[in-house]
């Protein structure tokens, strides 16, 4: 089985990039393969994943070592399984600047203080003594921030920084999150399944389905303009003020199981305008201008 499967996507400095798309669609493993922290019995059997002209697939481990953390980081979805329970919260923070900045362990606490107030966290010299479930959800996702940003990365992947926090927490966390990325430079691919999120934060956003990306534009481009029937009907979703009142839609059927795919275009069972081709041919992602790219035989 493949989670993900020809995954394409570039990012320039300082763009933000915002990956959308249902649970099990293969958001969370391209993150991972980013960083390359595949669990097993997962691989990465093939591709270049491309760093500042390097490929990342070809680093040994105790490079990588020194990559993550420093040079790209990443804020995984729940924070309190990510945080260690058993270290008081600044200790966390402190071992980021203590492995890839050197400092001592004094100098890196004095340091991890001030990172946690600068990402909003009350009373930081507390909180850097306290454990992680002494924190609130918001606290504890403002900590793993802290963490992502402390050697103020080249790249932050965001992996559902807002899961499980509530809406006014939500709207706190991305507007720090923006103002932290603007004063380092850090360019960003944020995960999520939000696509009100993706229009307020990011450049780009990407579709991405059954383990590949099915549309990639502009974020203006792609509200305006959505090319592919999965797009549209991720759009025809959401609850809209300037519209009049109807029932909302619905994508029938499931995503596939992909240990069986189907055949040709992954979303063919579900999708109204399918052709015979689409059932047996594998559409490309192609570029059908104004950088705007789409897998769709209709779009060829």
């Amino acid at each position: 089985m493949r989670a993900v499967d020809g995954v394409f996507f570039n990012m320039k400095k300082g763009e933000s990039l915002g990956l959308v798309g249902e649970t099990g669609s293969g958001k969370s493993v391209t993150a991972l393969s980013i960083m390359r922290l595949i669990p097993p019995p997962g691989k990465i059997v093939g591709g270049e994943v491309l760093f500042q002209g390097e490929n990342l697939l070809e680093k040994p481990e105790e490079e990588m070592r020194k990559i993550r953390g420093k040079r790209i980081s990443m804020i995984f979805q729940d924070p309190m399984t990510s945080l260690n329970p058993v270290f008081r919260v600044g200790e966390q923070v402190a071992e980021v600047f203590i492995q890839h900045q050197e400092l001592d362990k004094k100098e890196a606490e004095e340091k991890s203080v001030d990172l946690l107030r600068s990402v909003g966290i009350p009373d930081p010299e507390r909180r850097a003594k306290q454990f992680p479930h002494q924190l609130s959800g918001g606290m504890r996702q403002r900590a793993m921030i802290a963490m992502a940003l402390a050697s103020r990365p080249d790249l932050l992947i965001a992996d559902e920084p807002t899961t499980a926090l509530d809406v006014t927490i939500q709207a706190q966390i991305l507007e720090l999150i923006k103002d932290l990325r603007r004063e380092v430079g850090t360019s960003m691919l944020l995960i999520t399944h939000n696509l009100g999120v993706v229009a307020e934060t990011c450049d780009r956003i990407a579709i991405m389905y059954a383990g590949s990306i099915i549309e990639l534009a502009r974020s203006a481009t792609l509200f305006k303009n959505p090319l592919h029937p999965y797009t549209r009907g991720l759009l025809d979703c959401i609850p809209r003020i300037d519209a009049p009142k109807k029932q909302l839609a619905v994508i029938p059927g499931l995503v596939p199981d992909l240990t069986q795919p189907p055949s040709g275009c992954k979303f063919h069972p579900r999708c109204e305008f399918r052709s015979a081709k689409c059932m047996t041919e594998k559409p490309e992602l192609l570029n059908v201008g104004n950088d705007h790219w789409v897998a769709c035989k209709r779009n060829v």
